[in-house]
């Protein structure tokens, strides 16, 4: 069962069987394979009213991808920037400072994982599911506030975990490589008479790190900008779940420690008390079933929780430890009908509501105990939305949706979206698409005040951003191993919510930037006999902020990415990836433009045995990532070239 989404109606086909048949599927009908995050429903993916992409657990794998953040990095359109202590997501010229990638939503099987104080989507270490236990990846570019309301701004990221019939019996697997890395991993997968199935597994990643140097800090009294031991990375990942029947229940945990190196928020340099901890939890029941031939519901509920406890220290003097965080709270549940009663109409409707019990925020002094900020919230979202798939004509369908979001901090919203997808031939796709999102201000931007160096003002009048985008789009098959894909897209934001610093020397969100962008996006993918697998793209993108006339700040015009792998051997698979990002402005300048190689090699022991190596970086280049408003660095230096080493055995 795909948690939270209805099959097709009067398709007998578990969710969970679907999916192990289609990422079994050969690349060929890959191709035409099904997406069910663009309309809530499955459909192949020409008809989706979106560009989807999908990524498989094979091509996890093969290109030895260690985090979500990896695989995203490799779609068209989308780029991944690190601070040494988060990962954030850029789509089509947009990364703002102090944005937790806020403006994505991202689902697990369909549940939303972006948290309600800060509205945080984990795609690094602090993801909450294992990368070995992600099935595949679908990502839905553009505005998707249609079908999931506040969040679906640039973008939405269903990651679909394993089915337990994917996962039986014992597995294990570790890993070495630089920078003390090392993990560990198990998951056991059994059925039990009655055809309950479970699905029990758990991972520890530990990273030591590397002694990072920072100019900016080159000073006797900072260790000569020399942070030692505080580039560390220690995470763990549980998930049980079990199945009986169209119903599902999923337990899911992970934690992460996370060294800061940066001194960020105008910290005292390379003190060993410098961490974040993120902690998540997440309980969801979904079940699914047919009300006759032709229409099935589903619903879906849940329990979340985020804790986030930033430690950092300031030297008054004397060295004190201010202790930052948040507690988030929610529970809800989601019901939705698809149907196709009515002739040429696939019809999905469906109502949400979600309880944010606690969206608190707390700063206080350890030593002599202080309270700087003790904020208590809670707060609610509501939703209606549907959508209609009309067929005018065999070859022209009409993709129309429409949604209605209640939400305190912003009001009410109607998101609507728009799609025309044209068959023109049976190798040729036009799809048309017009849409509307919106993102609500969350209790971090709204709420957070904190006097003092690296402080912060709350601003409670701010107003929900808004998002219009159109694109055009050329999809074409040359034959049953190729295809490729060209989009237009223009996209409109105002009200954009953007962190400054204030004149008093504090840091503010405010309502500033109305931002156009407007670009390009070429894809291609093809598979040769002999195994060989491409999927290359190119993206142009163009954005001006309309108060200053300037381009945003880490906003690159050119990106470029190439993904190969081969089997080389019977049991041996080679594969390399490459990305380039060209220049983009910082705070007080610009970084240069890079292009970074990896590659792995993949190899099976036998049936139930294989090992990889991979290396990140091939080539050491040197390259870095805009520094935000917290950091005194322009710039932030990036890994050069490392090593992993991974074995893996089931039992």
């Amino acid at each position: 069962m795909l948690l939270g989404f209805a099959a097709p109606p009067a398709h007998a086909e578990s969710s969970e069987q679907r999916l192990a048949r289609l990422t079994e599927m050969p690349f060929e009908s890959l191709l035409e394979m099904q997406v069910y995050s663009a309309s809530k429903f499955e459909q192949k993916i020409s008809d989706a009213p979106s560009v989807a992409t999908v990524i498989t657990a094979e091509e996890i794998k093969a290109y030895g991808w260690r985090t979500l953040a990896d695989a995203l990095n490799s779609i068209r359109g989308l780029y991944v920037t690190n601070d040494r202590n988060y990962n954030y997501l850029g789509a089509r010229g947009f990364l703002r400072p102090g944005d937790y990638n806020s403006r994505f939503l991202l689902l697990v099987d369909g549940y939303r994982l972006n948290d309600v104080v800060y509205d945080q989507a984990p795609i690094g270490s602090d993801f909450i599911l294992d990368p070995e236990l992600i099935s595949r990846i679908e990502y839905i570019p553009g505005p998707g506030s249609s079908v999931y309301g506040s969040n679906a701004f640039f973008g939405v990221i269903n990651v679909i975990s394993k089915p337990v019939t994917e996962a039986f019996g014992t597995r294990l697997s570790v890993e070495a490589g630089s920078f003390g890395a090392r993990r560990a991993g198990i998951r056991h997968g059994w059925e039990m008479e009655g055809g309950m199935r479970f699905l029990l597994s758990a991972s520890r990643s530990v990273i030591r790190g590397q002694d990072l140097y920072y100019p900016e800090f080159n000073t006797p009294a900072a260790n000569n900008g020399i942070a030692r031991r505080l580039d560390f990375d220690r995470s763990s990942h549980l998930l049980f779940k079990t199945e009986l029947g169209n119903m599902t229940l999923s337990l899911m945990h992970a934690e992460r420690n996370k060294g800061i190196p940066t001194a960020s928020f105008e910290q005292a340099f390379n003190e060993p008390a410098s961490h974040t901890v993120d902690t998540q939890s997440a309980i969801k029941l979904d079940y699914r079933t047919a009300l006759n031939n032709r229409t099935d519901l589903s619903w879906q509920a849940f329990i979340g929780r985020h804790d986030y406890v930033g430690s950092y220290v300031y030297d008054g003097p004397p060295i004190t430890v201010m202790r930052d965080g948040g507690i988030a709270r929610w529970w809800g549940g989601e019901v939705k009908i698809v149907s196709t009663a009515f002739d040429r109409h696939k019809l999905v409707a469906g109502a949400e509501y979600q309880r944010d019990a606690r969206r608190d925020q707390y700063n206080h002094d350890l030593d002599p105990y202080r309270i700087n900020l003790h904020d208590r919230r809670s707060g609610y979202r509501a939703a209606l939305y549907a959508q209609d798939e009309f067929a005018l004509r065999p070859d022209l369908l009409l993709n129309a949706g429409l949604r209605y979001d209640r939400v305190p901090s912003a009001g009410s919203n109607v998101s609507p979206r728009v799609a025309l997808v044209w068959h023109g031939t049976p190798s040729t796709t036009v799809k048309a698409i017009m849409g509307s999102a919106f993102r609500a201000p969350n209790a971090y931007e709204l709420y957070y005040e904190v006097a003092g160096d690296g402080g912060q003002k709350a601003n409670p009048s701010l107003e929900p951003e808004k998002i219009r985008s159109t694109e055009l789009a050329l999809e074409h098959q040359f034959s049953e191993n190729a295809r490729a894909t060209i989009s237009v897209f223009r996209n409109g934001v105002t009200n954009l919510i953007s962190q400054v610093m204030d004149s008093d020397g504090l840091l503010i969100f405010r309502n500033l930037d109305r931002v156009t962008a407007r670009g390009v996006e070429l894809g291609y993918e093809r598979i040769w006999s002999g195994d060989t697998r491409l999927r290359t793209s190119y993206s142009w993108q163009r954005s001006t902020d309309k108060r200053t006339g300037l381009t945003p700040v880490n906003s690159p015009e050119h990106l470029a990415k190439l993904n190969i792998s081969k089997r080389v051997a019977p049991n041996l698979r080679a594969a390399f990836e490459a990305y380039y990002v060209s220049k983009r402005s910082t705070k007080a300048g610009n970084t240069a433009a890079y292009w970074v190689g990896n590659g792995t090699l993949l190899y099976s022991l036998g049936k139930n045995t294989e090992a990889s190596i991979s290396l990140y970086n091939l080539f050491d280049r040197r390259y870095a990532d805009p520094g935000s408003g917290e950091h005194l660095q322009d710039s932030i230096a990036q890994d050069g070239r490392s090593m992993r080493i991974r074995f893996a055995h089931r039992f």
